[in-house]
């Protein structure tokens, strides 16, 4: 592990460097956890620039739509009209956040809201043409530094990475709601802590 990624964490970090591991050479299990902590380094520092990708969004002027608007039509263009209830499971958001979002979206032309064919009590959103494109064009862009980045891994790479996301992906939905970041109780803190409340 190089030493500039080790410093990026603070030294009781749970996924900062163990020196006496790194240095012990004891062979596989040593190596193993090395590894799986880089890749925790690794996951930490795509984490950081997704969050500066959706900070960017408190900059936006315009017709400029945000990542999290981006992603309720990402879901029309896969999917096709959908209802705000489903918007706001698929995009994991509140429905009076989505019905704000579809509010601006339907305003600036990427959407339009219709009755349902099957159902005309329930009111579905579907792309306009102008949403279409918009998505279409960010699509191929992405796609195209996508394929760029992807480029030098092989197959067995590839799907070793895709294994690892799909394991990341369930621990977090797995992920107890409050006190994710504490570490493990374990004996008498358990006793200890009970009935404290999250900090």
């Amino acid at each position: 592990m190089s030493t500039s990624s080790a410093a990026e964490l603070p030294s009781d970090s749970p996924l900062a460097p163990n020196a006496a591991t790194v240095g012990a050479g004891e062979g596989e299990p040593a190596l193993r956890e090395q590894q799986v902590r880089e890749l925790g380094l690794a996951f930490r520092r795509t984490f950081r620039s997704l969050n500066r990708l959706r900070g960017r969004d408190t900059h936006l002027g315009g017709e400029e739509l945000s990542h999290a608007q981006f992603e309720l039509l990402i879901e029309l263009w896969e999917r096709g009209e959908l209802s705000a209830g489903e918007l706001a499971t698929a995009a994991r958001l509140s429905p009076a956040t989505v019905t704000q979002m579809l509010d601006h979206l339907a305003d600036s032309g990427h959407v339009e809201r219709v009755r349902s064919p099957t159902d005309r009590r329930v009111v579905v959103t579907r792309l306009t043409s102008k949403g279409a494109k918009k998505i279409e064009a960010k699509h191929a862009a992405w796609e195209s530094r996508w394929k760029q980045a992807m480029a030098g891994l092989e197959l067995d790479e590839l799907r070793g990475a895709t294994r690892v996301l799909q394991q990341l992906a369930a621990m977090f939905e797995d992920a107890p709601v409050t006190g994710a970041c504490e570490q493990p109780a374990t004996g008498a803190q358990v006793s200890s802590n009970t009935g404290r409340k999250p900090v």
